[in-house]
């Protein structure tokens, strides 16, 4: 079997899920409890999930994620939908790195219950996150002093009565081993932002990609990855993913773009670390991954689809990259 081909930077995290990298020595898994409170926010709560389930689909067990309630074996959400959770109790605490409060816009302001929890789980050193009013709670419970935080716009005014952190408009805010989102796109922001420190970029990024369209609703991460683009750059790069079934020279994208050969190459090189070839073909690869995965054409039409003439070239391509034949990949689309 061919050892597989390293895919550039910025191709490698659309395409991290399907590199089976060798494992790094493991180390104990990070754990969250998301307590959910009555009427919690679905969306926020889920979308944070989906980060932590994602990493692990990238990562074997970097964290271990449960869902929490005040006693109450299910918690009915704010769309009416029920979860099943674990009782919080004091010992619970010691099974945990973060707890992060779950609340909503029809949360109630109350749990005397947890201003002691929270409190507790301070003095151990836990990190301590909160979701849409979340803070309010973190506030009520003084484990917010001398921090920065971020709550939900209906609860800004009470969560200000309660505590002398700093409350912004933003989003999300991370500060130090405090947590808190807004909305549904604060808590996409917030754990990003987590595995971001935990793990490194690259990881965070590779989540960031594959959750680009389930995330869609809450923030627009398609466009992210060319932010850091010079305006030339970008224009390159659209007219390839805009021409991958029938490809154009390196002349022609010289003539569409205004510029030379030269300034091509070293506008990959200097901003992508890879030559103008090399990151159309990824662009090619990606996309014939894709239609393998998630569709069910025949192997001739994704070859022709991503630009090659034949399906042994393809096939000679698509090995260099995973290792493997597409014939082999999986068909979720059959």
């Amino acid at each position: 079997m061919p050892t597989p081909r390293h895919f550039s930077q910025k191709s490698s995290t659309t395409n991290m899920l399907n590199l089976k990298h060798p494992q790094a020595p493991s180390s104990p898994a990070y754990r969250v409890g998301f307590l959910l409170l009555e009427n919690f926010s679905m969306a926020s709560f889920t979308v944070a999930m989906d980060v932590l389930v994602t990493a692990n689909l990238l990562q074997n067990q970097l964290f271990v994620s449960t869902p929490l309630s005040l006693g109450s074996e299910r918690v009915i959400s704010d769309l009416g939908l029920e979860i099943y959770a674990t009782g919080l109790e004091r010992n619970t605490l010691d099974n945990l790195d973060m707890l992060v409060v779950c609340g909503g816009l029809r949360t109630p302001l109350k749990y005397p219950q947890l201003d002691r929890l929270l409190s507790e789980a301070a003095s151990h050193g836990l990190a301590l996150g909160g979701l849409w009013n979340g803070a309010y709670f973190l506030g009520r419970a003084g484990v917010l002093t001398g921090y920065s935080c971020t709550i939900h716009p209906e609860q800004r005014a009470s969560l200000a009565e309660l505590t002398q952190s700093t409350i912004t408009p933003a989003s999300f805010v991370l500060d130090r081993d405090r947590l808190t989102a807004a909305s549904p796109n604060g808590a996409l922001e917030m754990m990003l932002a987590l595995l971001k420190l935990q793990q490194g970029e690259a990881l965070a990024a590779g989540v960031e990609e594959i959750l680009a369209f389930s995330g869609a609703r809450f923030r627009r991460v398609d466009s992210s990855s060319k932010k850091s683009m010079s305006a030339p750059l970008r224009t390159i790069v659209e007219l390839m993913e805009n021409n991958l079934e029938e490809t154009l020279s390196l002349d022609q994208l010289a003539t569409y773009s205004s510029r030379s050969r030269r300034q091509i190459d070293r506008l990959f090189q200097a901003q992508l670390g890879t030559s103008p070839s090399r990151y159309y073909m990824e662009l090619r690869i990606t996309k014939s991954r894709r239609l393998l995965q998630y569709s069910d054409l025949p192997l001739m039409d994704v070859a022709i689809a991503c630009g090659f003439v034949s399906v042994s070239h393809f096939s000679k391509c698509y090995s260099a990259y995973f290792g493997y034949p597409p014939s082999r990949e999986q068909r979720l689309g059959e």
